[in-house]
């Protein structure tokens, strides 16, 4: 087979997969051309099985990478074994510490035969299954200390440089958060509000309260040792006890 019909194979049946996959996802197509993409995504495969086995004989030449709204990945790969079909395999999230990954398993690929609407089934209920529980552990890890909110609280932390972070639980108070100068980061879902202008961010902790209890959401003011708020910090947003997490190992 020409590596034009092989290119085209790739890219047709991760288009198929990705429609045909639980939630939104989108397919984009890696040629040889993208050499610095390639290489990227290879070192990010997140795999000490089949995937990794076939990186370490067979470097990437071309690939699929699937991705959802919330920043998981999935990408294709040529199987070189003689079979028909291909190789999917998590891909681990941009900019998380080596520290998050510490004793979070490798959500490992697997091998799908050809047949995407099959194959789609196989990833719902196995890798898919594995690779959330594996993004939603090295997520929480890279909290660090910022404790997670839950739907009808946000904790909202003081951070040692004088931001304040935050983890909401949906997009209810993460909304809310944007609109008064938070800024989200894409990987770890932790909303910041920078404390460059302590005065812009008293006022806008003290104007996020009111708008999240309308919604039925708490709100809580959370210390870390040896840090004082500003004394314009709202009242109404009691300190709460500093979330504990027990370090990891990575095994990445």
């Amino acid at each position: 087979m020409h590596d034009h019909d092989t290119s085209e194979r790739l890219a047709s049946y991760a288009d198929v997969l990705a429609g045909e996959l639980p939630d939104t996802w989108t397919s984009t197509h890696l040629t040889a051309d993208a050499k610095d993409d390639l290489a990227e995504l290879s070192d990010r495969i997140w795999d000490l099985d089949l995937a990794a086995a076939s990186l370490a004989e067979h470097p990437l030449t071309q690939a699929a990478v699937l991705s959802r709204p919330d920043g998981a990945q999935l990408a294709l790969l040529d199987r070189h074994d003689g079979r028909d079909g291909f190789l999917i395999a998590a891909v681990a999230p941009r900019a998380l510490p080596d520290e998050a990954y510490r004793a979070v398993p490798e959500p490992n690929g697997i091998a799908l035969a050809d047949d995407p609407f099959l194959s789609a089934e196989q990833v719902a209920g196995d890798l898919l299954a594995r690779y959330d529980r594996a993004l939603a552990q090295v997520r929480h890890n890279a909290l660090g200390g910022i404790q997670p909110s839950q739907p009808d609280r946000i904790v909202l932390t003081w951070q040692p440089d004088g931001s304040v972070a935050a983890a909401p639980a949906d997009d209810r108070a993460g909304t809310i958060l944007i609109a008064h100068g938070f800024i989200q980061d894409p990987q770890s879902g932790i909303y910041r509000l920078g404390g460059d202008d302590t005065q812009v961010q008293a006022r806008a902790l003290r104007e996020i309260g009111p708008q999240l209890d309308a919604l039925g959401i708490g709100t809580a003011l959370q210390h870390p040792a040896a840090r004082t708020a500003p004394t314009s910090a709202p009242a109404s947003m009691p300190p709460v006890p500093a979330g504990t997490r027990t370090p990891a190992t990575r095994s990445r």
